[in-house]
């Protein structure tokens, strides 16, 4: 796919929501991002070879589920499309496309495509042609709008992420293929109590200089969780005691927020939270008490199993070689015996001649 600048015209414009009738808290769509996308797209960046292509971004296409209603999706991978740009024209190689993007359905058979990304966060007329591309009947997600996600993955500053959608915007119909309004939607990184410990190993490592970080333990873990958190409310209450003296304004939507987190926090007695805390310890330190203890079981059963076995097979060792020694013997008794036997009885013949009493010779008349 190749098409000059020059037959465009620049309709890209963001966060133009008010154009189509609603505003920004009201868009009609929102993405869920997980942060394995996010990795997959900055290595993607990370490992572009800039001599095979002039454009300083990468794009790909992003793959995930979409809720029901079409009013939520969730982006949980993206795979590398590739493609080069320059001042006059962009080509994308549309038949890689079409197979990765049937392999990786034919592996998440329960994903579908989603839209695209690029790691740049600059809205042009290429930027139209490719969002029509993704939001086509034929080679996109057709009746679904078209996602797309831009991030910035310059070296030394923080990750931004922003998510569009897309109207069509054209005098004619024949410019419609051509260009589109992009409209800011709203994002979400979602991320579990695993990943939240893996991206602070990661964010522990980055400040390091040989960028890495000791897998910290279960205990380690709990303190410095509870160092994040005494940070979280020193800061909360430093902002508060700010708004009360009148040093600072205040922001009734903080505000509001902050109302709504301390109105799920149960209201008990700070010597019943230490004592349920200290409990908790013990129930833990019993707990690993007791894996052990089954794990030092475990083990002494097994060898304790497996001790008849080797003394049975060196028994039946010894029993053998034993055996071997006295079938020798008897053996050698046998061959000796029917030795003797032959000489008793050539001994019992001149034994015999022996016994008889000598005749005295008959004299002859």
């Amino acid at each position: 796919m190749a098409v000059d600048q020059e037959h465009f015209v620049h309709l890209a414009r963001p966060l133009a929501p008010s154009v189509l009738g609603f505003s920004a808290s009201s868009a009609p769509l929102t993405v869920n991002i997980q942060p394995q996308a996010i990795f997959s797209i900055i290595d993607h960046a990370v490992r572009r070879d800039l001599r095979d292509t002039n454009s300083a971004r990468v794009i790909g296409a992003l793959v995930g589920v979409r809720s029901e209603d079409g009013s939520e999706v969730e982006v949980r991978q993206t795979f590398a499309i590739p493609h080069t740009e320059n001042e006059d024209q962009v080509e994308v190689d549309v038949e890689y496309q079409k197979n990765m993007l049937a392999l990786t359905l034919r592996a998440s058979p329960r994903e579908t495509l989603l839209g695209w990304y690029t790691t740049s966060h600059e809205l042009n007329s290429f930027s139209a042609l490719i969002q029509n591309f993704f939001a086509s009947p034929d080679t996109g997600t057709f009746p679904h709008p078209a996602v797309h996600l831009t991030i910035s993955t310059e070296a030394g500053t923080a990750i931004e992420t922003k998510t569009y959608i897309s109207a069509p915007v054209a005098v004619n119909a024949e410019r419609a293929a051509e260009s589109c309004l992009f409209i800011e939607v709203p994002r979400k990184l979602l991320f579990t109590d695993a990943e939240r410990a893996g991206l602070g190993s990661v964010s522990a490592a980055a400040q390091n200089e040989d960028r890495s970080a000791p897998i910290a333990s279960d205990i380690e873990g709990l303190a410095q969780a509870l160092e994040t958190v005494s940070d979280l409310l020193e800061r909360v209450s430093g902002y508060v005691g700010e708004v009360l003296d009148e040093e600072r304004d205040g922001s009734h939507a903080l505000g509001q927020l902050l109302m709504n987190a301390l109105s799920l926090a149960p209201k008990v007695d700070p010597s019943a939270i230490e004592h349920d805390f200290n409990n908790h310890i013990q129930d833990v330190l019993m707990v690993s008490y007791l894996a052990n203890t089954i794990r030092t079981q475990i083990d002494l059963a097994q060898r304790l199993a497996t001790a008849p076995l080797a003394a049975g097979e060196k028994e039946a060792g010894d029993r053998k070689e034993g055996e071997d020694g006295k079938d020798g013997k008897q053996e050698g008794g046998n061959r000796g015996g029917k030795r003797g036997g032959r000489g008793g009885r050539g001994g019992g013949r001149g034994g015999g001649d022996r016994s008889r009493e000598p005749r005295e010779p008959r004299e002859t008349e």
